[in-house]
């Protein structure tokens, strides 16, 4: 991190005379005070704990400063608020390296594309991402301010819970170019429809320079609120950018688009990261990756873990993984996926589905709408697991065979999470296919270990 002690108070407007510390280069920015070591600034932010009391820890583990909003026996930089001077000194610390920034945001999709724009920009730029699931106030500033000193494009993922998220974000990173990949219902419980939902995302468009290219999907429901200072290019069909065509198994896609020459082959399934790949594909040649670098890079690509995920059970069944986190768009996609590949030989084809989390009001009816994306005709068995995914299950158990849908049921009196795990290990094969989704807070991620480990 190329800056100073002084620099820093200057930048927050330091409420206290900082002169009477000597000035020097910091090594880095924290808020845990047990990663703090030698020369690092400290951030005491307010969250379970308030993290002024840990100020004895940072310095006792070495840090130059801290950031504080009151009095200090350490050397401080009085601020009104930690958080607030956090943000500031990343958005002024993007201005002074005069590095790119690509935003990513969206209901789906934005982790994958995400790591497709990084991959893509890593052929020919010092390209740096957002880490894990840092996304938020918080996160956001921290990958500003960890990006490597030679870092010459950083690809951002911007996460929404509430109105005015993304606009906070957008303000801080002011992005070159940015992306929307899905306006769907992710967060539906804290803003009431999908129109709210688009105006949140649309507000990456914020912090962008006139003239900025924004690509977003070919879908009406964010219309109204539309940037008039940004270039936009919709993709999906009737957009500017489409998939002329698509190719899928099971561990692998391959497609075409009309702005690319040749096929792109991706080592992941799903035709929504076809989707994905080609809305990287179109940033990467915005910034002028060539063609064959973008096949390359896609073809080689590596995910953030925990997205959907090829795994292996221990008695050799296949496992479909996506347990990170579900809405309705994201269940549908990966059941459509799952239910066109073909069954193994002697194998069955097992759906285990969780409870998706932050629906509000309308989560069992949305839960309930799942129901089209079951077939006996695909599927054999399914498994529910959770509260408001009982009525699906009810209404499963009327089209499937007798004995061909359990539910277990999470709630505050009850969890039958062990009586699944127990029924899955006994029922999934070892010519089966298998797939988890759910909401992160389901920990089917804990079903996949054990069938992992059996």
């Amino acid at each position: 991190m190329k800056v100073t002690i002084y620099e820093v108070a200057r930048v927050v407007g330091a409420k206290n005379d900082v002169t009477v510390y000597e000035d020097g280069p910091l090594n880095k920015v924290e808020f845990d005070s047990r990663l703090i070591v030698e020369g690092d600034l400290f951030v005491p932010l307010k969250g379970a704990r308030d993290g002024h009391d840990f100020i004895p820890v940072a310095v006792e583990n070495g840090c130059a400063i801290t950031f504080s909003e009151k009095e200090v026996a350490a050397p401080h930089i009085l601020v009104e608020d930690c958080l607030l001077a956090f943000q500031a000194l990343a958005a002024y610390y993007l201005e002074k390296m005069q590095v790119q920034v690509i935003a990513v945001t969206g209901s789906n999709g934005k982790t994958t594309t995400k790591d497709m724009i990084h991959d893509i920009l890593a052929t020919t730029f010092v390209t740096y991402k957002t880490q894990g699931n840092y996304n938020n106030e918080i996160g956001l500033p921290y990958t500003v301010l960890h990006m490597p000193d030679n870092t010459e494009k950083l690809v951002l993922e911007m996460g929404q819970d509430h109105l005015g998220d993304i606009h906070l974000l957008s303000e801080i990173a002011k992005p070159s170019l940015a992306v929307i990949t899905l306006f769907g219902e992710a967060h539906l419980e804290f803003f009431g429809s999908r129109e709210q939902i688009a105006q949140g995302k649309l507000q990456i468009a914020d912090g962008m320079p006139a003239g900025a290219t924004l690509l977003l999907p070919n879908d009406s429901i964010g219309d109204a609120y539309l940037p008039s200072q940004q270039q936009l290019v919709r993709f999906g069909e009737g957009g500017e950018i489409y998939l002329t065509s698509l190719s899928e198994n099971k561990t692998s896609l391959t497609f075409t688009t009309n702005f690319i020459d040749g096929a792109i082959t991706l080592p992941v399934t799903g035709k929504y990261n076809a989707t994905n790949a080609m809305v990287a594909s179109y940033v990467g040649k915005c910034l002028g990756i060539s063609d064959e670098a973008i096949k390359v890079a896609l073809a080689q690509l590596q995910l953030t873990r925990n997205r959907t995920e090829w795994k292996k059970a221990g008695n050799g069944a296949d496992i479909l993984s996506d347990v990170y986190n579900a809405n309705p768009t994201a269940m549908r996609l990966i059941l459509e996926t799952f239910s066109s590949i073909p069954a193994n030989d002697n194998g069955k084809k097992i759906a285990v589905l969780a409870d998706m989390k932050e629906l509000g009001d309308q989560s069992v009816a949305l839960h309930q709408k799942m129901i089209t994306s079951l077939s006996p005709d695909s599927l054999d068995t399914l498994f529910f697991y959770g509260q408001d995914i009982e009525g699906l299950a009810q209404l499963a158990s009327q089209m499937f065979p007798i004995g061909k849908v359990y539910f277990f049921r999470k709630n505050e009196a009850e969890d039958q999470f062990e009586e699944l795990v127990a029924r899955v290990l006994e029922c999934v094969g070892a010519h089966d296919q298998v797939l988890l989704k759910g909401s992160n807070s389901m920990h089917l991620d804990q079903l996949v270990v054990a069938l992992e480990n059996r």
